[in-house]
């Protein structure tokens, strides 16, 4: 019988596992070939200052992408690297800014082109308000009836009626002499 080690334990099971790079120098990773290129996404355009922008990002946040993510500008650009539309709304979105409109124009402009499905929100006029206002109303509507019909419950059971189910053990089922009898053979248990 072989004595095995817990070292050469381990490096027997290693080895079937981890395979061994003898002679082989460390590649560095920014070097190295890409095995499947179209894994990667898209590559990334030159960074510029609008990129982080607070006044851009604002913008793009109250404006949805169009590639159907649902997810705003922002987001989806700083986010899905596969998306090709969130550049490019960014691209328009710094375009204006150039031509020094104001965010409730650039707003404005996406409604136009876009229609109203380009906003995040709603804007809060006409029919717009009723979803703002009736989910509240609505769940309130809602609570308001559940206690109604708990409060409505607890005092369904008088407490004349929890009186006479405790004199009475198991209800008005029981003749007097049944209930005399259980009475009296509960007391003899107690004792």
């Amino acid at each position: 019988m072989s004595s095995t080690t817990r070292r050469d334990f381990l490096r027997l099971g290693l080895a079937g596992v981890v395979p061994v790079f003898r002679g082989q120098e460390s590649q560095d990773t920014a070097t190295a070939r890409l095995w499947q290129p179209e894994m990667a996404g898209r590559p990334q355009g030159r960074v510029t200052d609008y990129q982080n922008d607070p006044f851009v990002i604002g913008i793009e946040k109250r404006l949805r992408c169009t590639c159907g993510c649902n997810l705003d500008i922002h987001t989806c650009r700083t986010t899905d690297f596969t998306c090709t539309y969130s550049p490019a709304l960014h691209r328009e979105v710094v375009a204006m800014i150039e031509k020094d409109m104001s965010a409730e124009e650039i707003l404005a402009a996406f409604v136009d082109k876009y229609s109203e499905t380009a906003l995040m929100a709603p804007p809060k006029e006409g029919f717009n308000w009723a979803g703002y206002l009736v989910p509240g109303v609505v769940i309130t509507m809602v609570g308001s009836a559940l206690l109604w019909i708990l409060l409505r419950r607890q005092t369904a059971v008088s407490p004349t009626g929890v009186a006479a189910a405790v004199g009475a053990p198991f209800g008005t089922g029981l003749s007097s002499e049944d209930a005399a009898r259980l009475q009296e053979e509960l007391g003899q248990l107690d004792g």
